[in-house]
């Protein structure tokens, strides 16, 4: 078969898992701006994630360049089925807790008037980087999970 592009071990893979570890990293650096995050579990939540989305796509992303360069051929299924187990269940979670960092901070913004325009910017940003980061994750998962049945 021919190699899916986006698949494990492809430049597209190499590209999709950097772009989860630089939005992943941009969402949390946007949340650890500001001190006050502590005081909400989904803001939490999303930082939780992130801090374990990053040496997720790292790592993979190491993978990734070590089979582009030295041409190593794709994994064995067994490996490949614990890598979408992972990549779908980071991809879910990063899914809610850009959902809920967006939600609490369009009530922080529209009920309770609790945080400045510049501290609930800096949460919308960290919201839209965590779902930018999401997209990014669900599209590595289901090339994978395409591949998964030609091994």
């Amino acid at each position: 078969m021919d190699e899916l592009p986006g698949a494990l071990g492809t430049s597209a893979s190499l590209a999709l898992r950097l772009g989860q570890a630089i939005f992943s990293t941009a969402s949390l650096f946007f949340m650890c701006l500001d001190v006050e995050f502590y005081g909400y579990t989904a803001f939490c939540f999303l930082v939780t994630i992130m801090g374990l989305v990053i040496p997720w796509s790292l790592t993979f992303a190491l993978v990734d360049a070590y089979s582009v360069v030295y041409k190593r051929p794709s994994p064995q299924h067994g490996v490949m089925s614990v890598i979408i187990v992972g990549d779908w269940v980071l991809s879910f979670l990063s899914l809610a807790a850009a959902c809920s960092t967006a939600s609490v901070t369009d009530i922080l913004i529209n009920k309770t008037f609790l945080c400045s325009v510049q501290m609930c910017s800096r949460y919308q940003l960290s919201g839209a980087m965590a779902f930018l980061s999401w997209l990014l994750s669900l599209a590595s998962s289901l090339i994978n999970l395409w591949l998964l049945p030609s091994l």
